[in-house]
């Protein structure tokens, strides 16, 4: 089978290389301007770098579109019609409404459409790496060349029936899941500090957020713009953490500590019910990963990012355990550590106290939730502009530590997934 990938940019590269690296040929396309790199990259590993996406769909058998989820409409509508009969068409957006609407729409009549989703990003290869394989118009011989296609290069692969499923999933499991670290990055920036350098953010739980913040604002922002703006589904969900944010707040700075009390705890209850196999991050793990010099100066902290995302999931009536099909390293690090302080009765306990009474972090959760506010007024307005914008901002503001944090980060997951 020939494997032709439209969009040869980090991910499309990825696994462009990784489909020929267990001998499939492979063909692929990017801008005119990137060609004669391209070219100079992937010719040795024995891919072929084409023209335009009518010389791939010309060659492939099997055609994954590897473009940015705002661009798939206007790139299916202009190469797909090019396929050959009895293609199988894929796309490696976040968001699946978009692409099988584009598909639909310009693709013709006797072409399949399986699609695909790699559930992380272009620093992992793709062997191990979850990957989601979602049928629309198949067969059963189709959709099992799909999975041993994915099989040969190593995916671990999520079974997904329906690309609604698959947006709904997505949305908690990252939409919302960016939205947390990126307010988090936004409320630093805002207060104009370095979170490693503010005894509040020092410990377990808060190496993780720190290191996983970074991670999300070393990557480009028009991924994470895609996935919260076009998915149709995220925009409830991010709406609903920060109505919980907000109310949880309010609660705070008026010390409602009887009403503040029941909420958490009836979330947890529903949340992190003792049916529900627990994740249980490591906690010497978790501590190694600090970027402070200063590791025994350790503050309470409220961790209202973490109590919010509790309180959303129990008023959606999710339950983010069903989600882990799906899930993402940010997502998995995200649930475990909410699990961790929930499931750990003194550090909640702290953590309620800090939230209701500790005046010396007020400020920190006000800027908090003015940034969880921001981020949800513009995925509200749909504002692709305005999110990019917002998010190369903090991206600046981190510089040179991003790296540094992504590598971290990295190992972190790799240690607490072991």
């Amino acid at each position: 089978m020939n494997i032709g990938i439209i969009g040869l940019g980090d991910m499309g590269k990825l696994y462009a290389k990784a489909f020929a690296k267990v001998g499939y040929s492979v063909y692929g396309c990017d801008m005119p301007q990137y060609k004669d790199k391209l070219v100079e990259e992937l010719t040795p590993l024995g891919i072929k770098v084409l023209n335009d996406g009518h010389q791939v769909s010309a060659k492939a058998d099997l055609i994954i579109y590897s473009v940015e989820a705002e661009t798939i409409v206007q790139v299916v509508a202009e190469y797909g019609p090019s396929a050959k009969p009895g293609a199988i068409i894929a796309g490696q957006t976040s968001v699946k409404t978009p692409e099988i609407e584009a598909f639909e729409k310009y693709l013709p009549d006797d072409v399949f459409i399986v699609t695909i989703h790699a559930l992380h990003g272009p620093g992992f290869a793709p062997d191990k790496q979850k990957l989601a394989i979602i049928p629309h118009r198949s067969n059963e011989k189709v959709y099992q060349q799909m999975l041993d296609i994915f099989t040969a290069i190593g995916s671990d692969i999520v079974e997904i029936p329906d690309y609604h499923e698959h947006d709904k999933i997505v949305a908690d499991t990252q939409a919302v899941t960016h939205v947390g670290f990126e307010s988090m990055g936004t409320a630093w920036k805002e207060a104009g500090f370095f979170p490693w350098e503010n005894g509040s953010y020092i410990g377990g739980i808060d190496n993780v957020k720190i290191l996983t913040t970074l991670r999300i604002f070393s990557y480009k922002a028009h991924v994470y713009a895609g996935l919260a703006i076009l998915n149709p589904y995220a925009r409830q969900q991010v709406k609903r953490y920060a109505v919980s944010e907000s109310e949880l707040f309010k609660l705070m700075i008026q010390e409602q500590e009887t009403e503040f009390r029941e909420r958490i705890y009836r979330a947890r209850d529903f949340v992190f019910h003792e049916s529900r196999k627990p994740i249980l991050l490591n906690d010497s793990v978790m501590r190694e990963f600090s970027l402070s010099a200063h590791a025994a100066e350790r503050k309470p902290n409220s961790h209202l990012s973490l109590l919010s995302m509790v309180d959303a999931w129990y008023h959606l009536g999710v339950n983010p355990y069903d989600n882990l099909i799906c899930q993402t390293p940010p997502f998995r690090l995200r649930l475990g550590i909410a699990e961790y302080l929930f499931k750990n009765d003194e550090l909640l306990e702290e953590s309620i106290k800090a939230a209701l009474y500790d005046k010396s972090i007020r400020g920190d959760d006000l800027e908090f939730h003015s940034a969880v506010r921001e981020w949800s007024s513009i995925i509200g307005y749909g504002d692709m502009k305005g999110y990019k914008e917002h998010f190369n901002q903090v991206k600046e503001f981190f510089g040179d530590r991003l790296e540094q944090g992504r590598v971290q980060s990295a190992e972190l997951i790799r240690r607490l997934m072991e």
